[in-house]
Parts: structure tokens; sequence; C-alpha cells
């Protein structure tokens, strides 16, 4: 008796893997194709692809800008202090536009008005200061209206065909897992695809924020270098 039990012991999991390896090697499995899957996500997958490219288009022009513009150079203020020391102030003003930057521009605008009282040369500056800060910021209004509407896109194209899914169970009469299995994950890819897309949209914008601040403090303190620089001749 006590062998027999062993036996079965033995040979019922042997049975069970047998039949399991059966099974999959019965079915085969297919390889992921992801712009096949993509497009298995429904309508709501073109526009959130649209948006993609979009934010891509915006990321890569702001960061070229920034590239070019949101520098600050110590030896550019020290060759203009140079210069003003020496009274050369036309020569400073060219210097200063010649860096093509928006430190450049704002203490361009500054040597402009050498001689003028000194709230005036101040207001100026900061006035040119709020322009280069605005045309920095510009675009990436952009970056915020993706990084909510790319999300939302994508939970509506999973709402609806979830209620596709279930208006064909409805009219059908049955249900099966198969159905409703590839039907919820090919439905699913469009909000997978909102959330990555908003994610993008929601870091590059934060992230261009925080490279706005820093510049900003930084020409904060180009600024007052350039008025101890006027005021005092050092």
């Amino acid at each position: 008796m006590m062998n027999l039990i062993f036996l079965l012991q033995d040979t019922i999991p042997a049975a069970a893997t047998t039949a399991t390896n059966a099974t999959q090697a019965g079915k085969e499995v297919e390889p992921i194709r992801f712009f096949e899957m993509l497009m298995n996500g429904g309508v709501m997958v073109i526009p959130i692809m649209l948006l993609l490219f979009f934010t891509l288009y915006i990321i890569i022009e702001r960061a070229i800008y920034y590239n070019k513009v949101a520098k600050t150079s110590e030896s550019l203020m020290n060759e203009i202090r140079l210069q003003l020391a020496a009274g050369k102030i036309e020569a400073a003003q060219i210097t200063a536009g010649k860096a093509n930057t928006a430190e450049g521009n704002i203490l361009e605008s500054g040597i402009a008005l050498i001689g003028r009282p000194l709230s005036e040369i101040e207001g100026m500056m900061e006035k040119q200061t709020s322009v280069e800060i605005g045309m920095m910021e510009k675009k990436l209004g952009w970056l915020g209206l993706v990084a909510g509407t790319a999300p939302i896109l994508g939970f509506i194209g999973t709402i609806g065909g979830v209620i596709v899914i279930f208006h064909t169970i409805s009219v059908e009469g049955e249900i099966t897992i198969d159905t409703i299995s590839k039907g919820l994950y090919q439905k699913m890819i469009s909000s997978g695809l909102g959330l990555v897309v908003g994610v993008i949209a929601y870091s590059a914008y934060h992230y261009f924020n925080v490279v706005i601040d820093n510049f900003s403090l930084r020409l904060q303190r180009q600024v007052i270098q350039f008025i101890t620089a006027i005021t005092t001749g050092k």
C-alpha cells in the first residue's frame, strides 16, 4: 500500500509537468512588435503620438536656445569692467553686444545709459532682464499643456475601448477571457502612452524652469557687479 502511494506521488507531478510542457509547446509565443502594438491602441494613439513629437520639438528647440543665450561669463564681465575703468564706454558696449547672450544684452542696455542717473540704469537693466527671462519662458506653457492633456487623452481611449468591449459582450451574449484580455491590453496601450508623454512633458517643463531660475540668479549677480563697477570704478 505504501509503495502504491509513493508511486502515485511520483507519477502525478510528472504527468502534470508533461501536460503543461505539451500545452506550452503547442502554443507559439508571438514576438512583440512595438509599432503594431501601438496601432492596436485605438484612435487616441494618433493625437498622443502627435503630442509626443510636438513635445520633443519643444524640448530640442528650447535646449538649443538655452545653450546659446543662457550663459554667464566672468571673463566678459571682467573685460567690460576693465574697459569702463579705462573710459572706453563704446568699446564696452560693443563687447557686450558681441556676446550674443542674454547677459550681454542686459549689460549692453546698462552701458548705453552710462552718464544717466543710477536709478535709470538699474531700471533699464531690470526691464531688459524681464524681457530675456520672458524669452526663455516662451513655449514652456505648451509643455505644461501637454503634461495635462496627454494622460487624459490616454484615459479617454481606454474608457472608450472598455465601453466597446462591454457593448460587444452585451450584443453577443457571451464572455470569453480571450476577448476581454485582448481588448483590455489593447485599449490600455493608449493610457500607458499618454502617461509616458505626460511624464516627458512634465519633467521637461520643470527642468527648464530650474534652468531659468538658476540663470536668473546668476544674472542678478552680474548686474550687481556691473552697478558696482560704474559707481566705484572697480
